[in-house]
């Protein structure tokens, strides 16, 4: 019996969704940054085998939105928890329970798949402050399954796998097996510029950085040949972005190549420019050419 079903991992900011779904899936294909709400868009990857196919809808962290990117952030985590087939509500093990998780919690009351409680870094925690924090969301929510894990060092996270596909149901095989993610190959170069950029920036230059993939293409030899922006909001943003002599995006540019590479297996040539969009999260218009549509 072949098994199937649409998977979503929801969170507050930070608690590690890309990591977990990138050590399941095995392929770095959603941002990680120590930045929150680096995850964007809905990325779906797929994970299949000859028994199942999981789909998974890696959503951004439920917070207050405070612009229009935000807005958008914000719908899609809560539309994706009422059109899955299963959810993992991944969170840290912190003993008292924060504003943002039980909002959360309250917005997985509207849910009517089964719901894991997976209490991400457990790793960083001593004594007994990780019972302690399980007991207390026990106490709020009937989850059908509770797990500590850590994403990062892959500790039962074969665990939680099992146990998801113990919880999906016969089905069809969404899409083809070799097929790792239905979005747009310019979308995941974007991200992985973007991911490099917040990486290297730290805290040096605020969140709101954009890529926008000026163009891509093949050439003769099979090389791709890439131009980017990456967009900042203000002219001092730019100056940091660019580095002294352009030391700072080329060492954008020179991360970003070698992932670049990994993900279109291929040589990859790319071309680098920063460009000044004030507020351009809360303009319509770029965010649609950005893919957040």
């Amino acid at each position: 019996m072949f098994k199937s079903g649409y998977i979503t991992i929801i969170g507050r900011p930070n608690v590690g969704k890309s990591t977990l779904m990138n050590y399941l899936l095995g392929e770095k294909l959603s941002i990680v940054s120590s930045k929150p709400q680096t995850t964007r868009n809905n990325i779906q990857t797929i994970l299949t085998t000859a028994d199942y196919q999981m789909v998974f809808v890696d959503t951004p962290g439920i917070h207050k939105p405070r612009h229009k990117l935000g807005e958008y952030m914000v719908n899609l985590a809560e539309k994706s928890i009422r059109e899955v087939d299963l959810i993992l509500f991944l969170t840290t093990p912190d003993v008292e329970m924060g504003r943002g998780d039980k909002y959360i919690l309250e917005q997985l009351q509207k849910a009517k798949a089964p719901v894991f409680l997976v209490v991400n870094k457990m790793d960083e925690v001593q004594g007994d402050r990780l019972a302690e924090s399980l007991d207390n969301f026990s106490k709020e929510y009937s989850f059908s399954e509770i797990l500590p894990i850590s994403a990062l060092k892959g500790k039962n996270v074969d665990t939680l796998l099992n146990l998801m596909v113990q919880y999906l149901k016969e089905g069809p095989q969404y899409y083809p097996e070799d097929m790792v993610t239905d979005q747009q190959e310019r979308f995941v170069v974007a991200e992985i510029i973007r991911e490099k950029a917040l990486r290297l920036l730290s805290e040096e230059v605020p969140h709101g950085t954009g890529v926008e993939i000026i163009s891509m293409k093949q050439d003769e030899k099979g090389i791709y040949q890439i131009e980017a922006t990456i967009l900042c909001e203000k002219d001092s943003h730019k100056g940091i972005i660019i580095g002294k002599g352009g030391s700072m995006l080329k060492r954008i540019g020179s991360y970003a190549r070698e992932d670049l590479e990994k993900f279109l297996k291929s040589k990859v040539m790319l071309k680098l420019w920063v460009k000044v969009k004030n507020e351009w999260r809360d303009d319509k218009r770029i965010l649609r050419e950005l893919g957040y549509k």
